[in-house]
């Protein structure tokens, strides 16, 4: 099965990958997971979080508030403030 999702954020480029790449700042909108790679093609990606775990085996109940909270968090600089997001943040 694939799926899609599709999301409008305004932002930069370069404030977009940082966000996506930068484990401190993933952290806030991605329920704690810290992610380890050095971002290479062909590199190792390593991410950890109980609740990231649980979530993304969830299906769309975990990517859609994952990315809600990164435009959130781009557009804003604020932290998601759903029921779900706290539950897990």
């Amino acid at each position: 099965m694939e799926k899609v999702f599709e999301i409008y954020i305004r932002t930069t480029p370069e404030r977009l990958w940082e966000a996506i790449t930068d484990p401190e700042i993933r952290s806030k909108y991605q329920f704690g997971a810290k992610v380890t790679s050095d971002w290479t093609p062909g590199s190792r990606f390593e991410m950890g979080a109980p609740a990231a775990n649980v979530l993304l085996g969830e299906g769309v109940n975990g990517w859609p508030m994952i990315l809600s909270g990164l435009k959130t968090w781009l557009e804003t600089g604020e932290l998601l403030t759903t029921p779900g997001s706290l539950l897990y943040g």
